[in-house]
């Protein structure tokens, strides 16, 4: 069981989350913790003050941090209360020290960052730990490198050594689990061979609860948040939206990829290999089923209409690119070289031009990139941006092999006078995408929504 940081946001949510565990304490379970709230966010914001010379405000951050967390303390059993709030005081103490060393040094690596974003599981857990403890369950708090996943050392967004993880996460955990001991594990945060602090990156604590379920072999990873699960599109989008009841591992990579519940698609890896299925459960609704992600799926064409705010386009074009190999490696080489990454490829058969969707932040970087590199030459004759642009995807594994969806699609969205800039599809068929202005996006999901149905 995962629990995300609005699950142990408040008092509340901390008792709630202790509950359930407790639910299911006759079984061999495992928690993992995220981040309270925007704890990460605020250890960011943190760290870049004290980076920037600005103690004082970076004091203060930190110090809101401490009567956040100090807070859910009312949560817990008076009998461990005391222990808990010892915990706390450490942990904040060794996080002004990690900052105090930024602000002396002026300086900000990777690894220090890897470092500071870890307090927000090690603080969160360590309430949830001792919330449980407090309810008379025998658990032991690990971190994610303590619990056995390694990684490499790219800090910021590490990448599990996967056959190194299985085998410490189930030589560590499996004696534990034998004995019934619950482990309260950190999410998103792990250790490199050296045992330095790693982070997992977006959707990491995700990423933790998969990896360790497939390493030891569950029969179900259980994502709980505070949605009923993954939604036919956005609520605050489309007034009928609805939880799926089941979605394809296909399916569900795809609408990871648009940011739906801000599950990374690489979470789904682990299980996805081993054929475990997640489950999607709302804390505060727990008699909900939610969705369940595996093998199958709930009958349908399409499942989902998604969408993805801040892009930009730029388009590469020139008559010598016209049946001379090596363009589009050289031009997606160029951006590759500044960290930039493409979103979406669209390409015509006349080999004329391509089209590439990247974030709005990298629009023009990426730009000036191409054009310092490009123009000029015997191929490329224009490099165009548009911005205020986003990208729609209508998503569904019963889309493959049936003619006639893109015509319905395009249709709906036309209807509406909505003009689509560009288009792609991939082979799998499990999802087309397509790109609009801004203000028309929400307009085409709620016609999409509503031509198939949904």
């Amino acid at each position: 069981m995962k629990f995300g940081g609005t699950s142990v946001g408040s008092v509340e949510g901390v008792k709630r989350v202790s509950e359930l565990v407790k639910l299911h304490s006759d079984q061999e379970l495992v928690v993992v913790v995220s981040a309270m709230g925007d704890t990460t966010d605020r250890l960011i914001e943190a760290a870049g003050l004290m980076e920037g010379g600005k103690r004082r405000e970076g004091e203060a951050k930190v110090k809101e941090l401490e009567e956040m967390h100090r807070s859910i303390l009312e949560a817990i059993d008076p009998k461990v209360r005391e222990g808990v709030r010892k915990k706390l005081s450490s942990l904040f103490e060794e996080l002004r020290m990690v900052l105090t060393g930024v602000y002396l040094l002026r300086e900000l690596t990777p690894r220090s960052m890897d470092l500071i974003l870890s307090f927000g599981e090690r603080l969160s857990t360590t309430l949830v730990h001792g919330s449980l403890k407090g309810l008379g369950l025998n658990v032991r708090m690990l971190t994610g490198g303590e619990a056995g996943i390694v990684t490499d050392s790219n800090f910021g967004e590490a990448r599990p050594l996967v056959e190194a993880t299985y085998h410490q996460v189930r030589r560590r955990l499996g004696p534990m689990l034998k004995k019934g001991v619950i482990p309260v594990v950190t999410g998103f945060i792990a250790a490199d061979q050296d045992g330095a602090t790693t982070t997992l990156g977006r959707g990491g604590s995700d990423y933790t609860a998969t990896l360790i379920g497939a390493a030891i072999d569950a029969d179900e990873v259980w994502l709980w948040s505070d949605v009923d699960g993954l939604m036919s599109a956005d609520p605050r989008m489309v007034k009928g939206a609805r939880p799926l009841k089941s979605v394809s591992y296909e399916e569900a990579i795809e609408m990871a990829a648009f940011g739906v519940k801000g599950m990374h698609p690489r979470a789904l890896e682990p299980v996805m290999e081993k054929g475990i299925p997640v489950r999607i459960r709302n804390t505060f609704n727990p008699d909900f089923e939610g969705t369940v992600i595996g093998k199958g799926s709930e009958v349908g064409t399409v499942k989902a209409v998604a969408m993805v705010k801040g892009v930009g386009l730029i388009t590469v074009s020139g008559a010598g690119m016209v049946g001379m190999p090596g363009v589009a490696a050289r031009i997606f080489g160029v951006l590759a070289s500044r960290g930039i990454n493409i979103r979406m490829i669209s390409q015509s058969v006349s080999e004329s031009n391509i089209s590439m969707i990247v974030a709005a932040k990298d629009l023009y970087r990426a730009a000036n990139a191409l054009e310092l590199e490009l123009l000029g030459g015997r191929f490329v004759k224009q490099v165009e941006t548009e911005e205020g642009l986003c990208v729609v995807a209508v998503i569904g594994s019963g889309m493959k092999y049936k003619p006639g969806i893109a015509a319905r699609v395009f249709g709906a969205v036309a209807r509406r006078g909505i003009n689509v800039r560009m288009i792609a599809q991939g082979s799998s068929e499990n999802n087309i995408s397509f790109v609009v202005k801004e203000e028309d996006g929400e307009e085409a999901v709620r016609a999409l929504h509503e031509e198939f149905n949904l």
